[in-house]
């Protein structure tokens, strides 16, 4: 990718492009069916957004995500 593109993005989130390319390297490498690699990736968006996710919050997402429940058209719920 473009460098010139993860400096805009650096600078406007305060995310830098190693965070990036880690996290996208574990969305693409992750087993979603595993409740550790879910916990993870939930740990790490949590600290680069800066926003806390409950434990309670967290295992209704790992419990949506590993029954499959999660809505085929999330789109409509944006």
């Amino acid at each position: 990718m473009n460098d010139n593109l993860f400096n805009r993005i650096e600078e406007k989130t305060k995310v830098s492009k190693d965070t990036i390319i880690s996290l996208a390297r574990k969305l693409q490498d992750g087993d979603y069916k595993n409740e550790n690699t879910l916990r993870d990736i939930i740990h790490e968006l949590s600290f680069i957004t800066g926003r806390e996710v409950s434990e309670e919050k967290e295992n209704k997402i790992i419990d949506m995500i590993v029954n499959d429940k999660v809505p085929k058209d999330i789109d409509r719920y944006v």
